[in-house]
């Protein structure tokens, strides 16, 4: 294990969040640990690389591996759950919960793995570590708006959620009027990450599962809960939560109209990137923020939200039969 000081935040309502320092990177992809009054369970993991810092954080919260009783993954990006079968032989009792879309390819990643290559290439295992299959009889399909109990009032309520991801579900709290989203509600850009003086919310647009009217749905629904406050994946807490379902409407909005008013077939991902990095730009500034004069803490996500903006489009072109 590494010696890395491992940060975790109490926030309140039996709800812990360990910051993962998922490549390096501290602001940019956390675990949430809730306790119930009978059960604990722990809302995404990671990549295989971040289980280390999950297992520090945990004992810092002084919660040995065998009082986890359920491994939630909101959905099956390698980022979020690539650490799934890296970490549950450290869990004896822990079942992982996990998308009706998803759970097949936690128990065979194989189709995962190669979908994860086509984008990140042979540094694939660089980012992300060795991708282990789930044994079939640990996992636990949640469908839309089914329950699981932690005991007492923490009874958690599962949305499906795509617009990210079709494997994508949401999960809703009642204890902190919370919603646990994944990538579902955006990205939350924290000091942390930026070094800028604010945070800030954009969607995930990244391959392949894009979509701007399932987001559309997807925030039209979960805004209709008695929900105070959104528990992003990356990273951190919003509150009040009508501020992460506004910036995610307007960003998914404006990354698929400039993608759009770009496209043409043959173009390159990169210029989608940059024209996405300028709406940003006039985005903050819009809001009286400064800019940042570096972007490389933002790049990958540029690079990843592009592609899939373009993946997008691409097989919209090709459905339309503009292109062969």
């Amino acid at each position: 294990m590494t010696n890395r000081t491992v940060t975790v935040q109490d926030l309140g309502y039996g709800i812990s969040l360990i910051d993962l320092i998922q490549s390096g990177e501290r602001g940019r992809t956390g675990a949430y640990i809730l306790r119930g009054e009978e059960k604990t369970a722990i809302v995404d993991v990671g990549s295989a690389l971040d289980i280390p810092n999950l297992l520090i954080g945990l004992k810092q919260l002084q919660i040995s591996p065998e009082q986890i009783d359920y491994v939630i993954v909101t959905h099956i990006h390698l980022d979020h759950a690539g650490g799934v079968g890296t970490l549950l032989p450290y869990l004896p009792h822990a079942t992982v919960v996990v998308h009706p879309r998803g759970a097949r390819h936690l128990i065979d990643p194989s189709r995962l793995i190669a979908g994860a290559r086509s984008v990140y290439g042979d540094q694939l295992e660089e980012c992300f570590g060795q991708i282990l299959p789930v044994p079939e009889e640990r996992i636990l399909i949640r469908n839309d708006e089914e329950t699981l109990s932690l005991g007492g009032e923490r009874l958690l309520t599962f949305y499906d959620s795509p617009g990210h991801a079709r494997h994508h579900f949401s999960i809703w709290d009642p204890v902190s009027q919370g919603i646990f989203s994944g990538d579902a509600l955006g990205i939350r850009y924290v000091p942390e990450l930026t070094g800028l003086d604010f945070e800030i919310i954009y969607p995930s647009s990244s391959p392949t599962e894009f979509d701007r009217e399932s987001v559309f749905s997807t925030v039209n629904r979960l805004s209709k809960l008695p929900v105070k406050r959104i528990y992003h994946a990356h990273f951190g807490v919003t509150e009040p939560a009508q501020m992460a379902f506004e910036r995610v409407l307007k960003g998914a909005a404006g990354f698929d109209d400039t993608a759009r008013s770009l496209f043409y077939p043959g173009i390159s991902w990169k210029i989608i990137a940059e024209a996405l990095q300028d709406y940003m730009k006039q985005d903050m500034e819009q809001q009286g923020l400064q800019a940042p004069h570096s972007w490389k803490e933002f790049a990958l996500d540029l690079e990843l939200d592009a592609k899939g903006l373009l993946y997008r489009l691409e097989k919209e072109a090709k459905e339309n039969g503009s292109v062969e």
